[in-house]
């Protein structure tokens, strides 16, 4: 039954090992449940109808990821999505947050047509191989920075951009503590050690003040105020397509990359580097975002935290199915996740970091014509705080390159210029251009 619904195979898999991998890919991804209702609230949008449908929202889309494409992937609405929705459609661009859900529902609508037509799956096809295969590594500085950010072990400056934080900070020092104790557990092959490091970290952070418990269980709010809101009438105005097709880009190039990247760390691709039942995870990242613009939240994507669980063990969409059954569970029991600070989860995301840089080995940096590319990818991510801005630079600088040095035969011919590469190109400096 469980290898028909999820596709889990007792034979290299375990029960064990797909709960924890649900479990620690929720705990490194909870912080949405409190971080969407702040950005989205600053609109005018009930906070906590937005946290309600939060939940809602990624239950949906990690169930069909879960039963429809078997993989071990959680979604819910992004991080960078929701800051473009309220920061800059909202608050910069002067529209209401219901022409931002109804941008949102066009881009899921489009997502489902495109993912029918299987023109998602032709456009991953066109990113040369050795490019995806540096998307993991990129991925790896990019979730690790993110950890370390949310920790505070680095902080923003305004002589440097960025600096090391307040190591007299308990806050931080709690993290550091977490980093330690959790690399200690991986070291000695500990199971479960992501999710443990996350569980003694938050424990400790109590008497520090960090972890902040405020009770158990509460009653989620309605989403009424937020359900179905919808400007019919601005769907055919300039700024509403210029809104749409940003969404798309970004939530197109994040899914991407999450998918590739994390999928490649756990040996689930072909030797030609395709991912297993990618355009059904493709139609799970569309359907979440079409419903979750109909209960009122931004676009919902594929979470790059899921490489946690991925890495103590989750393969299958019993992972998944776990990961949306903690988001059900966290509607009644609220205040319980919410409690878990940045500080305990900061040691999953940089130590799967660690992980995730095992692919870099798989690009060949005495060949500069791919390394050069491969390494702007890598290095656009962390550095943009984007993994869609790391891969659609990396293509450009792949395409120009070969085009400049004439160089369009690779000796792998898997990663050869084609049309279709060319053209992917040439709409990713268009995006850069007008958009």
């Amino acid at each position: 039954m469980l290898q028909k619904l999820f596709g889990f195979d007792a034979s290299t898999m375990t029960l064990r090992k797909e709960v924890i991998g649900g479990i620690t890919t929720f705990l490194t991804m909870a912080y949405i449940l409190a971080v969407n209702p702040s950005i989205l609230s600053a609109t005018g949008m009930d906070a906590g109808a937005v946290f309600t449908t939060t939940c809602i929202a990624a239950v949906v889309g990690t169930l069909v990821m879960a039963i429809y494409a078997k993989l071990p992937f959680a979604l819910a609405p992004g991080m960078g999505l929701n800051a473009f929705f309220a920061f800059t459609v909202v608050l910069t661009m002067g529209y209401t947050w219901q022409f931002a859900l109804t941008a949102v529902l066009i881009e899921g609508l489009i997502f489902i047509l495109l993912t029918v037509t299987g023109l998602r799956k032709h456009i991953v096809n066109a990113i040369p191989l050795v490019l995806r295969r540096a998307i993991s590594p990129g991925i790896g500085l990019f979730i690790a920075f993110v950890g370390l950010k949310g920790a505070g072990i680095v902080a923003s400056s305004e002589s440097t951009f960025i600096t090391l934080g307040n190591l007299h900070d308990p806050a931080v020092l709690l993290a550091i503590f977490g980093i330690l104790l959790t690399a200690a557990l991986l070291v000695r092959k500990v199971t479960g050690s992501l999710l443990i490091g996350i569980l003694i970290t938050t424990i400790v952070g109590i008497p520090l003040g960090v972890t902040n418990y405020t009770g158990v269980m509460s009653v989620p709010p309605s989403i009424s105020p937020i359900f179905w809101q919808f400007e019919w009438h601005n769907i055919l105005t300039v700024d509403m397509v210029v809104v749409v097709l940003t969404f798309l880009f970004i939530d197109m190039f994040d899914t991407i990359g999450t998918l590739i990247g994390v999928s490649n760390r756990a040996g689930m691709v072909d030797d030609n580097g395709n991912v297993k039942n990618l355009n059904q995870a493709f139609m799970a990242d569309a359907i979440g975002t079409t419903v979750g613009a109909m209960l009122g939240t931004s676009t919902v994507t594929t979470y790059v935290e899921s490489a946690s669980g991925v890495n103590v063990g989750g393969r299958s969409g019993l992972t998944s199915f776990t990961t949306a059954i903690c988001f059900a569970v966290a509607l009644l029991f609220a205040p319980l996740f919410l409690a878990i600070p940045a500080q305990a989860t900061a040691a999953a995301l940089i130590l799967v970091g660690v992980m995730m840089m095992h692919d870099i080995r798989k690009v060949d940096f005495s060949d500069y014509v791919t390394a050069i590319p491969c390494f702007v990818c890598i290095v656009m991510m962390p550095l943009t705080y984007s993994i869609s801005d790391g891969i659609l630079m990396g293509v450009i600088s792949y395409v120009l390159i070969h085009l400049l040095s004439g160089t369009l035969k690779d000796k792998d011919e898997r990663n050869n210029i084609n049309w279709a590469t060319i053209l992917l190109a040439a709409l990713f400096i268009c995006r850069y251009a007008f958009l």
